[in-house]
């Protein structure tokens, strides 16, 4: 029986991705050892990573000036390496979800943050509108999608100082305005490979403009001077990330893989907005996540959600169930994740609801 992965993360990978990583742990490059074993300092690694960091430019079209990382540590370091590095007075963060929650708690640790909006009292079910970010900002901190509760700004905000954003779970998801961003970051583990490589795009001349002393492996600047190779890096995931990489270039770029996107969350939307049994937890569609769709059953029907868990799990569906802090359901729809799956699951959502 075919699996259909929903899950939120470490998530679907393609198979093209998968494949080539398994064939690599046998015999990378044909040099006769794992890639589990390869020195980093080798060349047939070093063509890796240079390859992985080219694509990387090439597919999110990042302009001169900008250099690309490939750290360990996860997004939740960044919450604190990013501050460390960029924030010399004051920062604006929004509060659209626990991770952006996190990211400011890190950041009170090097200067004054301003939380300019928040939707913590309405469970973070909606994106605040109308806030406005003060001018002597150093920077504008945004998470642009909230996997827990599902909700996404798919654009580049307006602000009077540069932009920050953890892209961790909807990079490789659409168009970016690079000139507006001081800093980009992202963990692998949802879009790119498996986690233990955090993806970090900084601009160079943004370095360098604080006072405190930054120890030398939290320094930017130490891994852009070392191209990533200050200790060694996370081989496997970076190797992974270029086959991810190859393939999104395969399939036409990011605006192919955007159209896709677009396509099986409407798709499912349609379904939950269509259904009496289900609804979901983000009412405004412009709020709405297209990678993370979070939903309930309506109350007549709430004790029914485990039987619908485990009606999925007799079709092949995976990684459904929300979020525990949460609670009901949650259908990741990563890059990797084909339509035919959110097909499965809009089956199994009317068929259950048929029998009910």
């Amino acid at each position: 029986m075919k699996i259909h992965n929903f899950y939120a993360g470490p998530s679907i990978l393609s198979e093209y991705a998968i494949q080539n990583t398994a064939d690599a742990i046998i015999n990378f490059a044909n040099t006769g050892l794992s890639v589990l074993e390869v020195s980093h300092r080798s060349k047939e690694f070093q063509a890796v990573i240079d390859e992985a960091t080219e694509l990387v430019k090439e597919l999110l079209e990042i302009p001169e000036g900008f250099s690309v990382l490939w750290l360990g540590g996860g997004a939740s370091l960044q919450f604190c390496m990013l501050p460390f590095n960029l924030l010399r007075n004051k920062a604006s963060y929004i509060d659209t979800g626990t991770w952006a929650s996190n990211a400011i708690k890190e950041a009170r640790l090097f200067g004054d943050v301003d939380v300019v909006a928040s939707s913590k009292d309405a469970g973070y079910t909606f994106i605040p509108k109308d806030f406005v970010i003060p001018s002597d900002s150093d920077y504008f901190h945004y998470t642009t999608n909230n996997t827990i509760y599902g909700t996404e700004i798919r654009h580049d905000p307006e602000a009077p100082c540069p932009l920050v954003a953890d892209m961790s779970s909807d990079i490789f998801t659409r168009k970016i305005d690079f000139s507006k961003y001081n800093a980009i970051y992202a963990g692998a583990q949802k879009n790119l490979a498996p986690a233990g490589v955090t993806l970090v795009i900084v601009r160079d001349e943004a370095l360098g403009h604080v006072d405190r002393p930054i120890p030398t492996m939290l320094d930017y600047r130490t891994h852009i001077k070392k191209g990533s190779m200050f200790n060694t890096p996370p081989v496997l995931p970076i190797f992974t990330a270029l086959q991810t990489l190859r393939y999104y270039k395969q399939l036409g770029g990011v605006p192919e893989l955007e159209r896709r996107d677009l396509e099986k969350a409407a798709l499912l939307y349609k379904a939950i907005d269509e259904s009496n049994m289900f609804t979901g937890t983000v009412s405004d569609p412009a709020d709405r996540s297209i990678m993370n769709v979070c939903f309930v059953m309506t109350p007549q029907y709430k004790e029914l959600e485990p039987s619908f868990i485990d009606f999925c799990k007799a079709r092949g569906i995976v990684g459904i169930k929300g979020h525990r802090s949460v609670g009901g359901f949650r259908a990741s729809l990563y890059n990797a994740l084909p339509i035919e799956s959110v097909r499965v699951l809009v089956e199994a959502m009317h068929d259950f609801e048929a029998t009910h």
